[in-house]
């Protein structure tokens, strides 16, 4: 198999490193967008995704000569999908009177589409989008097959979950496990070739749908996990207990790992991911949907806690700090942060956001400010709600000397409760209530 020009389909947050890598690997790769901006930006040798190292990979691939930029695909011996799947915005599911979020496969139908004039035989298909199960044979197998050719024998096609993470995909990208999996076993080792070009990582071999579902199993399991801690900030403080005190003595056992409650779960992975085993067989994942409903509730958790503190919402200027979903990263897609601040403006108060990983972003009906300054300007209350670095290591006696608020409400258990309080503020944190509820 011929593997000596690449068509990357969807420069985001994948696509984009992935491309860029490939070239610098030696060979010639066209990477597709349909949005015209990322393409004139890449023209110009400038980037729109924030990630440590790529830009300096970028770079290093378009100044080889092998890596070019189109809104339209061409004929390649490759061409890999890794376009978003989001959910529907308009439409749910329902079934036994429980609502659930569905995949949008719009855009990866799309970009199967447009790879079927191109396609010859001897190509290799990979689509590396979180999707469904069996999205690779029940979708992407008939539209690429309008092409006239027969998947399995006249193309190849696998699927392969990425697995990086943000803030480390440069590296995770190479270093990782692949999990290739193909629809026929000739699909799979066509894959594997692909992957070898820079993949350092072990290549497993499987099916494709084995392949899907381990991507959802991954971050289901996570999301699980985490609904259990959220869960237990919740009974803490009905108990008047300080949740972190007590997973950090349960963690003492040798077989126990509970994780980090927090304002929700956010991103595009642990957040939606399970949603399509809810959606694939509605009638079997209810622990998932379950899980999926404790997360999606927790930003309404932090709200009360904000009235709590402050007495009252309406009117009320609130500080948010961070609207990323994880620390440390540009990435704002299905941030928990964002849900907090709009329930928290649906219920009267003013909320001022400072983000530092993406000052410039403009948020519908947000507040986003340009320093930590402009937040704290008149605020009453400072909200923190992403455990960025720079925000652990705030010391609460040079707050203190930029506002005039003296309540700030800790989600993330980053502060050091004696610290604030010793410096005049009262200081609350998710999960810790001392006076129980009645």
């Amino acid at each position: 198999m011929n593997l000596q020009k690449i068509c990357v389909i969807g420069l985001g947050y994948i696509g984009l490193p992935t491309a860029s890598t490939l070239a610098t690997h030696g060979v010639k790769v066209l990477g597709v967008d349909i949005n015209s901006n990322i393409i004139e930006s890449l023209r110009k040798g400038e980037i729109h995704i924030q990630e440590p190292g790529l830009r300096d990979v970028v770079t290093q691939a378009i100044q080889s000569g092998n890596f070019t930029f189109s809104t339209k695909p061409e004929e390649a011996d490759v061409f890999y999908i890794a376009v978003p799947t989001p959910f529907l915005e308009d439409e749910h599911g329902e079934y036994d009177g429980r609502q659930y979020k569905l995949a949008d496969m719009g855009a990866v139908t799309s970009a199967a589409t447009a790879i079927v004039p191109y396609l010859r035989k001897g190509n290799l298909v990979v689509l590396e989008s979180t999707s469904p199960p069996r999205t690779t044979t029940d979708l992407l197998v008939p539209i690429l097959e309008r092409s006239g050719l027969k998947a399995g024998s006249d193309f190849f096609l696998c699927y392969s979950p990425e697995r990086v993470l943000p803030g480390q995909i440069m590296r995770e990208l190479i270093e990782n496990a692949r999990v290739i999996g193909g629809i026929t076993p000739e699909s799979a080792k066509a894959g594997r070739a692909f992957y070898q070009i820079f993949v350092k990582g072990e290549i497993i071999e499987t099916d494709a749908t084995t392949a899907e579902m381990v991507k959802l199993m991954e971050n289901t399991t996570r999301d699980v996990n985490i609904a259990i801690a959220n869960e237990f900030s919740r009974l803490a403080e009905r108990f008047g207990v300080d949740v972190w005190e007590a997973i950090r003595l349960a963690n003492l056992h040798p077989r126990i790992n509970i994780l980090s409650p927090g304002p929700g779960v956010g991103g595009h992975c642990i957040s939606v991911d399970p949603w399509f085993f809810v959606e694939a067989a509605p009638e079997l994942a209810q622990l998932i949907y379950q899980a999926r409903q404790v997360n999606d509730a927790q930003p309404k958790f932090v709200v009360e806690k904000v009235r709590q503190a402050l007495g009252s919402l309406q009117g009320k200027k609130i500080a948010a700090l961070g609207l990323a979903y994880k620390p440390d990263v540009d990435d704002l897609r299905e941030s928990p942060a964002t849900e907090v601040v709009h329930l928290l403006q649906e219920e009267g108060a003013q909320a001022k956001v400072w983000e530092p990983f993406k000052p410039d972003a403009h948020m519908q009906g947000i507040n986003m400010v340009l320093s930590l300054e402009s937040a704290l300007a008149e605020a009453e209350a400072i909200l923190l709600l992403v455990r960025h670095t720079e925000f652990v290591r705030f010391k609460p006696n040079d707050i203190a000397l930029k506002t005039k608020a003296r309540i700030a409400i800790d989600t993330v258990n980053a502060w050091d409760t004696n610290e604030w309080q010793e410096a005049g503020f009262q200081y609350h944190r998710l999960g810790v209530n001392k006076l129980p509820i009645p």
